[in-house]
């Protein structure tokens, strides 16, 4: 039997341990851990020889305090510091939660996002947030959206439905970006019933008029099943590992495959795609088990 002062001891033990979790979860995880997955791959169809370094952000959800600038100025620091031939910016830039004391400027974290370097250069893709916080893109339905032209005024080439051909010591390869899956809201009040894509993945790899590999940039990873086997790698985000993790259960998962494309590196049919875990938070301003990351992949 436990006596009155036993149950007060569990229960002072119980609440110390919630207060603790709660501190990890809100205030160390999201915003003081940072950690780099690494992946080391030869997809099929890849050209023998080429040996390419990407890294790959994702997920920003830049605002006060969870991401600030100096926290973007920081992780973009130490992006390039990973010696990357080429770094690719996987979309959601703009707040995910409407838990935060204050917003960051598009202007402002596209300006840090500018102190990005690669010998290829940087790349990026917009994310539904991107979408849905430009008010004037839900009513038109078109962009581009304030991260597109953000990130276009500091020199960042943003893929919407568009193929470009690199190389590399006289390997050519090509990158490919879908615009968003989701992009237009549902909404009453743009006569809109369901959620709409503007992505165009078949338009988008018609512009690839050679044998070169494909690496596509997509923000959701559901577009997977859908990607043909010509396409070396697939690169995503949106998912942020679940963003609370314990035992490989997470609460909610924005996918409607559920767990199938949450994090990681998965192959299905020969095909591969690595989904980052992210860096902001979405939703609630929270991380359990999932701590931010940039993403190193190494080809070749």
């Amino acid at each position: 039997m436990i006596g009155r002062r036993g149950l007060l001891k569990l229960f002072g033990s119980s609440i110390v341990g919630l207060m603790a979790l709660g501190g990890y979860a809100f205030g160390y995880e999201p915003v003081m851990r940072l950690r780099i997955a690494r992946y080391r791959l030869t997809p099929p169809g890849w050209t023998p020889g080429l040996k390419l370094r990407i890294v790959a952000l994702a997920d920003f959800h830049a605002c006060r305090p969870w991401m600030t600038a100096d926290r973007i100025a920081s992780i973009c620091t130490r992006a390039n510091d990973l010696g990357g031939d080429i770094i690719v910016l996987l979309g959601d830039y703009t707040s995910g939660t409407d838990y935060v004391t204050g917003l960051v400027d598009h202007r402002v974290w596209a300006a840090e996002l500018a102190a990005l370097k690669a010998p290829l250069g940087v790349h990026a893709i917009i994310g539904n947030h991107d979408w849905w916080h430009d008010a004037a893109a839900q009513k038109s339905g078109r962009g581009p959206t304030f991260s597109h032209k953000a990130l276009a005024d500091v020199g960042i080439p943003v893929y919407s439905n568009r193929s470009s051909r690199l190389e590399k010591d006289g390997h050519g390869f090509w990158l490919a970006g879908v615009e968003d899956q989701l992009a237009l809201r549902s909404s009453i009040r743009w006569k809109r019933q369901f959620a709409e894509g503007l992505d165009d993945l078949e338009g988008t790899l018609a512009q690839v008029n050679d044998d070169a590999p494909i690496i596509l940039l997509a923000h959701e990873p559901d577009i997977f099943p859908t990607v043909p086997s010509r396409v070396s790698l697939t690169l995503s985000g949106h998912t942020h590992g679940g963003q609370i993790r314990v035992l490989g259960w997470s609460p909610y998962l924005p996918s409607r495959y559920g767990d199938r494309y949450v994090y990681g590196h998965i192959i299905e049919e020969d095909r591969h795609i690595i989904v980052s875990g992210g860096l902001g938070c979405s939703v609630a301003p929270v991380r359990v088990g999932v701590p931010p990351e940039i993403v190193v992949i190494d080809l070749g």
